[in-house]
């Protein structure tokens, strides 16, 4: 029985370090910061994650010892790095960073240039907080 756990939990383990080789390619290569991200919050978190079940699964087959920390490492990594990629991308679209010239569409400039309008939120900043302290320009 230890043959079988040690082959699935190497199995687990070798797949999740081929998706991690193909995060760190995929930052490397990548042309902007969107597509960079896409590469290290997909494939990395299921790298991440085949790793730790991998590991679950051998100490589980191997020895019966189920780790609550391996299962909430798992849990906290599903949850919290695409979320962390998300707000990432939306900050830099938000601060105008550049989509690559090879971008086809951008689905997002109208409901912007509609919904958002940075100009009208500074003045109503500035009246706001006229008699006190003036707010910072950002360049």
């Amino acid at each position: 029985m230890s043959g079988s756990g040690e082959v699935i939990g190497a199995v687990f383990i070798l797949v999740g370090a081929i998706f991690s080789v193909v995060s760190a390619i995929g930052n490397v290569r990548l042309p902007d910061v969107y597509t960079r991200s896409h590469a290290a919050s997909k494939s990395s978190t299921l790298g991440v994650l085949s790793t730790l079940i991998g590991t679950l699964l051998y100490f589980l087959i191997l020895d019966g010892f189920f780790s609550i920390r391996l299962i909430l490492g798992i849990f906290f990594v599903f949850l919290t790095a695409p979320v962390a990629a998300h707000m990432i991308c939306r900050s830099a679209y938000r601060h105008h960073v550049p989509l690559t010239e090879s971008t086809v569409q951008d689905e997002l400039k109208d409901y912007y240039m509609e919904n958002e309008n940075p100009d009208s939120e500074d003045e109503e900043q500035v009246e706001r907080v006229e008699g006190s302290v003036k707010p910072l320009a950002v360049d």
